[in-house]
């Protein structure tokens, strides 16, 4: 029967084990976050946008094109309240202030390899439920130095007929409600927004005027990984 020395393979194992949780670390150490900045620029010219908003997670969309939005997405497009979107999300961030027209915001994410995916959101004040923004949008392969920049369009969330009327829009063209529960639009799902009519094309009972028309892209985002 062969004899072993045990005082040599516990020692050898031991170091082995060591070795492996070594790597481990230095694993986790590359997971622990990345940092990326994320510059918007508002392209409209009489739509001020409501605090963006930012979030890195796994990829749990925001919305998803042809579906019904949700009560969370309803609250951000109907009254620029974002927090139902971010409630207990300890990466997510928010500018300070409305995003004015021919204005920039900066943000800073941080993500990991379990976390990637951005998502980000504001509000058209001047409309019943217009929004912008991107969700689930993959950065694992956005390398230090690089940039990747998104050209944005308004979208509709579905919730709210688009009546344009001073009491149903919260923006300062308007100055009316926000989020109401009901939901009246013809649509009920998320699309692309089909712009505004205002008072001078016709639409007598509109809040809006020429100057509130938009074209997309609304919205350029420019991400930068540091």
């Amino acid at each position: 029967m062969n004899r072993y020395d045990l005082s040599k393979i516990l020692p050898l194992s031991a170091l082995v084990a060591a070795l492996a949780l070594a790597g481990c670390s230095s694993d986790n150490e590359e997971m622990e976050r990345r940092s990326f900045r994320i510059d918007l620029v508002n392209l409209t010219a009489n739509q001020p946008m409501s605090p963006p908003v930012a979030l890195a997670d796994d990829g749990s969309a925001w919305w998803s094109d042809g579906s019904a939005a949700s009560e969370a997405l309803e609250h951000l497009a109907e009254s620029g309240d974002a927090s139902g979107l971010i409630n207990g999300e300890d990466g997510a961030v928010q500018a300070g202030g409305l995003l004015l027209p021919g204005m920039t915001a900066s943000l800073t994410v941080a993500t990991d390899d379990a976390q990637p995916m951005l998502s980000l959101a504001t509000m058209l004040v001047n409309t019943n439920d217009a929004f912008s923004g991107l969700t689930a949008e993959d950065l694992s392969d956005l390398q230090p130095g690089e940039q990747r920049v998104l050209w944005l369009p308004a979208r509709d969330a579905g919730t709210e007929a688009n009546s344009e009327s001073a009491a149903s829009i919260p923006g300062p063209a308007g100055g009316g409600e926000g989020y109401n529960a009901d939901r009246d639009d013809v649509t009920g799902m998320v699309t692309l927004h089909p712009g505004v009519v205002g008072v001078e094309a016709g639409a007598s009972d509109s809040a809006l005027d020429a100057s509130h028309r938009f074209d997309n892209p609304v919205l350029r985002v420019t991400i930068s990984a540091l």
